[in-house]
């Protein structure tokens, strides 16, 4: 309703023309304030970073049917399906379906009811009835006083990243080559300690080759107060472990000297020749510094409204083994300010990444196209100059009918500062 309507309106009820005056001045400074709230709220929106696209605000009561939604943003429109006008006075349990994990649920509403924040991930449903993975990270929003009046919930579709996690593992595989197109880290340990067996993704992780592997023992590839204490109990380890499957926690050095923390499941495997222990190791350092990058979020609430903060691109390598772009998306530019035209190819690529990180980028891209899934951090460089960390997810494909080999990539800019990390 514009002005003109409600001096109408003031005017059919007004009793005379000096209220008609006092009414028309206070809906004119009503107005002002509410078009002035449309413009901040916009302003906001328009910050939004895209870890968390979709923006959801809840009354308080936790009472059944539960807390009634009273905003959504954008964001949540496109990754659910609905309408704001179809959801504003409903439940976020219209999310909610078969798959949805109560446990999940239940922490949240404990966490809710002490006022505390809320960090979790569980299957959702769209409006036409498809599943995606939710990411959510809840916050009470408080008043002057102090008092939790409403709950804000930032929510990330995380569908495809889980997707190709899952690739990564396969449980059910048995042959050592498939051990390494799975991804799953393999140590296979003699009688006596020695490594009988250590496929690439453990030597990547400890940076020993298997030639040297293979003249060591297991607790030689752990700090010395560690071994020592593995190397006394390793008798008792062995026979505990021909009975049945066990998880334990180690502490693994790297060839350079870095402690790694792993969790291991062991298992008895009958050879030919002899009975082995295998170990089938999981990087807990690296789990650790996922979540630590998954819970640097957003404290300040005029980062929390929509903008992309991410895009694709194509690449593969040129004959003398130089990165050439083949294409990028054009969210570019929102990230970096660079026209995607501007950046294609290999002067594009020594112009976008940061010339400290290109190595590390290259040997990232390298092992993509050798037919990894692969993620790393690195840092891109602005139109402006700025630098921009951010987290780059590959996989290989086939670029063409000539069967070059490639990587496509979707890189993710983050939360540090005003850049942030990001992920691909």
């Amino acid at each position: 309703m514009d002005i003109l309507e409600v001096i109408k309106i003031i005017r059919a009820h007004a009793k005379d023309e000096k209220s008609v005056e006092a009414l028309k001045d206070l809906f004119e400074e009503i107005i002002e304030e509410r078009d002035q709230a449309k413009k901040e709220l916009s302003l906001l929106e328009a910050a939004i970073r895209n870890d968390y696209e979709s923006i959801v605000i809840t009354e308080l009561d936790l009472e059944s049917p539960g807390p009634r939604i009273v905003y959504v943003n954008q964001g949540f429109e496109k990754m659910t399906g609905y309408k704001k006008e179809e959801v504003i006075g409903q439940t976020p349990r219209i999310l909610q379906g078969p798959k949805t994990d109560r446990e999940t649920l239940d922490r949240l509403k404990d966490n809710l009811i002490e006022g505390k924040a809320f960090f979790g991930q569980t299957v959702n449903y769209r409006k036409d009835g498809s599943e995606f993975i939710n990411q959510w990270d809840i916050h009470p929003l408080v008043d002057e006083g102090g008092k939790i009046t409403h709950w804000v919930s930032y929510q990330h579709d995380i569908t495809e990243r889980k997707r190709v996690e899952q690739t990564l593992v396969d449980s059910k595989v048995e042959m050592d080559d498939f051990y390494e197109t799975s991804k799953r880290t393999i140590l296979d340990i003699a009688g006596d300690g020695t490594i009988r067996f250590a496929n690439k993704s453990l030597q990547e992780l400890i940076g020993y080759e298997k030639e040297e592997l293979q003249k060591m023992k297991v607790w030689e590839i752990m700090p010395e107060k560690h071994g020592a204490i593995l190397k006394e109990r390793f008798q008792e380890l062995w026979d505990a472990n021909f009975e049945t499957q066990s998880d334990y926690r180690f502490i693994f050095e790297h060839k350079s000297g870095l402690p790694i923390q792993v969790e291991a499941t062991i298992k008895p495997l009958e050879l030919k020749t002899e009975k082995v222990m295998r170990m089938e190791v999981s990087n807990i350092s690296l789990r650790k510094k996922v979540l630590k990058t998954l819970y640097q979020r957003n404290q300040d609430f005029s980062r929390i409204f929509n903008t992309k903060s991410d895009f694709k691109y194509g690449l593969s390598f040129s004959e003398a083994g130089a990165p050439e772009f083949r294409w990028l998306s054009e969210d570019l530019e929102n990230i970096t300010g660079y026209d995607p035209s501007e950046c294609e190819g290999h002067e594009g690529w020594k112009k976008l990444v940061h010339p400290d990180d290109q190595a590390k980028a290259v040997e990232h891209l390298k092992k993509v196209i050798d037919g990894r899934s692969m993620c790393t951090e690195y840092r891109l460089v602005s139109k402006n100059g700025a630098e921009i960390p951010v987290m780059d997810y590959a996989k290989p494909v086939e670029i063409n009918t000539f069967d070059i080999k490639g990587a496509v990539a979707l890189v993710k800019k983050g939360q540090e500062e005003s850049a942030g990390n990001g992920r691909s």
